[in-house]
């Protein structure tokens, strides 16, 4: 049985500084409807423009994984959303003031406890689940960073660290189950090491950094002037390096709290993916520009598969909608009638059939010899099984016409001929306003994808004789 989505029952804020910005930042945490998914919201600037959580938007990964959108940035996300995964939500929105989420202490520690405080709810949608059949693997040949992901019965991940230094060494750390990331991960904080450090201090691009959130990992013998830069840096008269390679004011939680926030990177990176994954990840040498390239090659594989996952249905079965319920519903007639069942319907899908036959009259001219069913009335069959969606929200749908307003990224990838029966499948890419559909359409013949198009389509009142 497939799981539900999830979302939170209420909104909680919490504030803290921008480790690079150093300003004060307020995040706070919402509800989503169903579908949603991860969703920021930069509340500081106008209109309050918005990003989603995507790969596609990965612009950069220096010091973070960093987003953006039409010009509009939200930087280092990663420890965020590696809280909202690991807590099995899978809609929220996430409000902040600023470009870059509060650092807090450099974990995702207080994001778990502020989203525990606002409670998880189930929610009425099925979960959107990966669930990996194959292996799939990416490696930067540069960097010799690999991350492999395989098939397995629930979300694993290992990570395996190694920067060729005597200070950190080599670590792995491993994650079982999501149920294990508030206490074996969410505490483990980012870190840097010294040479890191310096560089970031004289550039001016780490202001809201201090002992209590960043393990420093001193790799180098520091001078007298960097000493002094460090003190100033995070306010402190005196600092020292502990015996086992770290400057002292900090105790390690684990021995291997750099392995293990490497691993909370991970999940948060490929948070960006989109949705759910069932497998085990094995990451070797893990950064965010591994983890965001393989979570991009990861979206085009899961978007490909969904594009040749061809509805299966029981066709001997009674329909949900026969042609009579649908010609109470389109106003469309034969011969322009292209839909003749309707084998399921909710408030953001419908599944359609058509059965083409021989008695198409359109197979008269097209073309003589060749039958075939042309393109243009593909995604006018499609078009009417998306009218039969957004004319079920109207309670008087025999009241209104439908109006193609845009189709995009239309293909055909196969000929449809007689005796074939075509499957439509339309889904909201977004939810219906003032009428207007917007939908993502695949069509199926012979257990392959045919078309597929993007289209918007708009009702409206027949106008009174």
């Amino acid at each position: 049985m497939r799981n539900k989505q999830k979302t939170i029952k209420s909104e909680v804020t919490l504030s803290g500084v921008g480790l690079h910005t150093g300003n004060k930042v307020t995040l706070t945490f919402k509800p989503a409807p169903i579908n949603y998914g991860y969703v920021f919201v930069r509340k500081d600037l106008e209109g309050e423009p918005v990003i989603e959580a995507s790969a596609e938007y990965v612009i950069n990964t220096q010091r973070g994984t960093n987003l953006e959108k039409h010009g509009v940035f939200v930087n280092t996300s990663e420890h965020v959303l590696a809280a909202v995964v690991a807590l099995d939500i899978d809609n929220i929105i996430i409000e902040i003031n600023a470009p870059e989420p509060p650092i807090m202490d450099g974990s995702s520690k207080h994001f778990v406890e502020a989203l525990e405080k606002a409670e998880i709810q189930e929610q009425d949608a099925e979960r959107d689940e990966f669930i990996v059949k194959e292996i799939i693997s990416y490696k930067d040949e540069e960097t010799g960073s690999e991350i492999i992901l395989m098939p397995c019965d629930n979300y694993q991940i290992t990570a395996m660290v190694d920067f060729g230094t005597k200070v950190l060494g080599t670590q792995n750390a491993t994650m079982n189950s999501l149920s294990e990331f508030k206490t074996e991960i969410a505490n483990a904080r980012t870190f840097s090491f010294l040479h890191e450090l310096e560089m970031l201090l004289d550039n001016n691009l780490i202001k809201g950094g201090d002992l209590n959130n960043a393990i420093v990992y001193v790799d180098k013998e520091i001078s007298d002037e960097t000493m002094t830069k460090l003190k100033k840096a995070f306010n402190k008269e005196t600092l020292t390096v502990k015996p086992n390679g770290i400057l002292d004011n900090l105790t390690l939680r684990w021995a291997n709290e750099a392995a293990r926030h490497k691993l909370l990177d991970v999940i948060g990176d490929l948070a960006l993916v989109g949705c759910r994954i069932r497998g085990k990840v094995i990451a070797n040498k893990p950064g965010h520009l591994v983890n965001t390239v393989f979570a991009k090659k990861l979206q085009k594989i899961i978007k490909q598969e969904k594009r040749n996952c061809v509805p299966k249905f029981d066709l001997n079965q009674p329909p949900l909608m026969d042609i009579h319920k649908i010609m109470s519903i389109l106003p469309h007639r034969p011969p322009f009638l292209l839909i003749d069942r309707i084998l399921e319907l909710s408030d953001r899908h419908v599944v359609g059939m058509k059965n083409v036959t021989m008695n198409e009259s359109f197979f008269v001219g097209h073309f003589p010899g060749a039958p075939v069913m042309p393109g243009v009335l593909q995604v006018e069959a499609m078009a009417q099984c998306g009218g039969v969606l957004v004319l079920s929200t109207v309670p008087d749908p025999e009241n209104y016409l439908t109006y193609f307003m845009k189709m995009d990224n239309v293909k055909f990838k196969q000929k449809v001929l007689p005796g074939d029966t075509l499957i439509f499948s339309a889904e909201l890419i977004s939810p219906i306003r003032r009428g207007i559909c917007h939908m993502q359409s695949y069509g199926y013949a012979n257990g392959k994808l045919v078309v597929e198009a993007v289209l918007m389509a708009q009702i409206a009142r027949k106008p009174t004789e």
